[in-house]
């Protein structure tokens, strides 16, 4: 503050005209914690427990900030769900509640409603068209993922070396992803979480990790695709995907000028018999996407809930300019969830239809889980290459 001493008579004033609590304001957010608690710690000694604080995040010591005012006896705090604010944000109070009431033991809301605070977070974020990100305290999705070996080794012996607290006492849940970091007990730790119990069969992990590996060198990436890496598992225990690609084309035409034309012809086999489709869309992958719906969906009614996401396409190594492998990553979803799915190709249509593929196999397989449809054994074996 550049004129301490008038900041306080401001505060006295309002205090003798009948305020009940001053909000403080580091409006610029620049301040530190120790700044921030020895101020506070001055008003509170001048005037007892009416301060308040409101911390903007231009330093990114927001949550910090509002924390150490609440040391130095703050008896307010001010902040907004997921950070929303001017310029970096406010203090986030989906990560002060739970600091307080954790980490701190001053109970602010109720058990049941702490349970919601992810929920809440992420319906937020929806309803502002803003999405936190994964990597946000307690909320993220990443905020209790695990991916490293040892790091998935240690919390199955003891869960607390990498978790400071048990996810679901905010709504969030754990989950280990699958990379080139995977162990054995990576792939039991994922399989699991899915329901999937691979037992004592050490030789169909180690089968499964190795695969894993080998895809990996090749440009997959299962971090961020765990529908494929569960098809992965269930085709490696001995389940037969429920269609095959028999063949597919894709055509782009342009002529005099007019909007391009994007049509795709599959041809796919369900329960021995062929079925061939087309389709038309404002892209080949569109078109695809439409061709394969109208094969499967007679058959797997399912597939008309779910829809596409996000689509991305990341390209490997740029050495190879437009010949370069990539890999394409597909979001999916349906009523009840969503799910990403992961093709590598130096062919983006060949990429994108693998990826394709895994996401409608992941609905159909998802879909008999919930009571509907045959056994994964009684379906044809998929040919994704």
């Amino acid at each position: 503050m550049s004129n301490p001493d008038y900041a306080l008579r401001c505060l006295e004033a309002a205090l003798e005209a009948g305020a009940e609590t001053v909000g403080l304001c580091d409006t610029r957010g620049g301040m530190l914690p120790d700044h921030i608690e020895r101020v506070v710690g001055e008003v509170v000694t001048r005037f007892g427990r009416v301060a308040g604080i409101h911390c903007h995040d231009d330093s990114g010591c927001a949550v910090a900030n509002t924390l150490a005012a609440v040391r130095a006896g703050a008896s307010q705090v001010q902040g907004c769900v997921n950070g929303y604010g001017e310029r970096t944000g406010n203090a986030n109070l989906c990560t002060l509640i739970p600091d307080l009431q954790l980490k701190m033991g001053m109970p602010v809301i109720s058990e049941d409603q702490l349970r919601r605070l992810t929920v809440i977070a992420r319906d937020v974020a929806e309803i502002a068209n803003v999405a936190p990100p994964h990597s946000a305290p307690y909320i993220g999705t990443s905020a209790f993922t695990h991916k490293g070996g040892q790091h998935v080794d240690a919390m199955a012996k003891a869960i607390y070396t990498y978790q400071h607290i048990d996810p679901e006492v905010v709504g969030n849940h754990r989950q280990t992803v699958v990379s080139e970091l995977s162990g054995r007990a990576t792939v039991l730790t994922k399989a699991a979480d899915f329901g999937v119990d691979l037992g004592d069969d050490q030789a169909l992990v180690r089968r499964v990790a190795e695969q894993v590996k080998q895809l990996e060198h090749r440009g997959y990436s299962f971090e961020g695709a765990e529908a494929s890496f569960e098809l992965l598992v269930h085709r490696a225990r001995g389940h037969q995907p429920p269609f095959t690609l028999i063949d597919c084309i894709t055509l782009n035409e342009q002529r005099e000028g007019r909007a391009m034309v994007c049509e795709a012809t599959v041809k796919v086999q369900i329960d021995g018999e062929a079925v061939h489709t087309a389709g038309e869309g404002n892209g080949p992958v569109n078109a695809l996407d439409a061709a394969l719906r109208k094969a499967l969906t007679p058959a797997f009614p399912a597939i008309g809930e779910t829809q596409l996401f996000d689509y991305k396409v990341r390209v490997l190594d740029g050495k190879d300019g437009t010949a370069a492998g990539v890999r394409v990553l597909i979001e999916s979803g349906d009523h009840r969830r969503r799910w990403s799915t992961v093709g590598c190709s130096t062919n983006v249509i060949e990429a994108s239809w693998i990826a394709l593929a895994d996401a409608f196999e992941f609905a159909i397989v998802e879909c008999r889980r919930h009571g509907g449809g045959a056994d994964l054994e009684t379906a044809e074996p998929a040919d994704h290459s």
